[in-house]
């Protein structure tokens, strides 16, 4: 576990996540995946559906096509970023991170079709990290378990997003 905040209790009952999981760098990710899977099941999850890209740069893309389908609460994207002797690594880390980054700020109609809101959260659960060992650290379940920490984050999200879209019905429906 990180030094973040993570006192939420994290009731995923009823939630259907989205897991866009890169095959680059497998033998960080796996560990990830199914961390986040068994999280996920945990936390009492309704569905978890998973789809596979080559490798970070196109997890938007991913995320995105989940997105379309309209049955994700969250999102979860998985990959893994290791510095190298090139510039490589700015590029591929930096164009992931905009790509979630814009799925997180834009919006949709919702299914009234009358106020804009903001589509499902997609969580950046790829790390970025200047050594395999350091990228081994943080994907290993024993140790930082970033997979499982992503999983929390999207059921920490999606019940946010819910929350504010019955906050919102609540407020219009005052007098």
């Amino acid at each position: 576990m990180g030094l973040g905040i993570d006192n939420v209790a994290h009731d995923a009952t009823g939630l259907r996540i989205g897991i866009v999981a890169a095959r680059w760098n497998a033998a960080l990710v796996e560990p990830m995946l199914a961390s986040a899977v068994e999280e996920l099941r945990r936390l009492g999850t309704a569905a978890v559906r998973v789809i596979r890209v080559p490798g970070a740069f196109e997890l938007p893309y991913g995320a995105k096509c989940l997105m379309a389908d309209g049955d994700c609460d969250a999102i979860v994207a998985l990959g893994a970023v290791v510095r190298g002797d090139t510039p490589h690594f700015d590029f591929v880390a930096g164009e992931c991170a905009r790509g979630i980054a814009r799925l997180n700020l834009s919006w949709s109609h919702d299914w009234r079709g009358s106020r804009p809101q903001p589509g499902p959260p997609v969580i950046f659960g790829v790390l970025t990290t200047d050594t395999v060992g350091q990228a081994e650290e943080r994907a290993d379940p024993e140790r930082m378990d970033k997979g499982a920490e992503a999983a929390r984050s999207a059921v920490e999200m999606a019940r946010l997003r819910r929350n504010c879209a019955d906050d919102i019905a609540e407020f219009e429906e005052t007098p």
